[in-house]
């Protein structure tokens, strides 16, 4: 059994996932309030899935880009459980769990998520191998940065609030909008794709598992 977490951002997500089906799923949109709500929520679910902490054999994180303060909250969650359970953690780009719930197309496609101060994070991905693949591509940049460099077909998927869905639609030509549904961050796309990282044996020291953060401006305080 394993239990996915993700708080890169406001949206928060957490699943359990026995590598057959998804047990339970929640994702909320929450008020800066991740680190009294995460533990509860976990309990709650764990409770109305009569699933105990003993019955989990690996946990999965999302590791960001995402907000810095957010970030940690989960990573903070996730590594002394794993440290309390002696359980496998396996950390796992955000962008990739927005990316892995998108249609294959022959289209490049741009994952987005809020990134602070009116800007983006965007990651750019490609099909290879029947699946959606990080190009190595991520930056940080405005909206009107972002909707510059579309310069071909191009798949967008994630947190665009309603002036950024406008503002890109007009790109009609070279711009395909996911639709909100297809946008959210779904804990238990992040599940799955730890669940198979940990069975490849790709698991992370939990010591030594850190965000990845993307900023703009002045650097992040360490």
């Amino acid at each position: 059994m394993l239990l996915a977490v993700d708080t890169s951002t406001r949206m928060v997500g957490i699943a359990l996932y026995d590598g057959v089906q998804v047990l339970a799923e929640v994702a909320w949109i929450s008020q800066s309030y991740h680190t009294v709500e995460l533990a509860p929520a976990v309990e709650e679910m764990l409770v109305r899935t009569g699933v105990s902490i003993g019955d989990l054999s690996a946990l999965g994180v999302a590791t960001g880009p995402g907000s810095f303060t957010a970030l940690r909250i989960g990573l903070a969650f996730s590594k002394g459980l794993a440290f309390s359970k002696n359980l496998p953690l396996v950390g796992v780009p955000t962008l990739d769990v927005l990316a892995a719930a998108q249609p294959i197309s022959d289209m490049q496609l741009a994952a987005v998520i809020k990134a602070g101060r009116n800007r983006l994070a965007v990651g750019w991905y490609c099909v290879a191998n029947g699946l959606w693949q990080f190009t190595g591509r991520l930056e940080n940049l405005s909206l009107d940065e972002f909707s510059a460099g579309i310069q071909e077909p191009t798949i967008v998927c994630g947190e665009l609030d309603e002036n950024a869905r406008q503002r890109l639609a007009r790109k009609y030509k070279n711009v395909r909008l996911a639709s909100p549904a297809h946008s959210i961050r779904r804990p238990a796309i992040l599940a799955e794709l730890a669940y198979q990282r940990w069975e490849a044996g790709e698991t992370d020291d939990p010591a030594t598992l850190s965000p990845t953060y993307l900023h703009h401006g002045e650097p992040i305080p360490g």
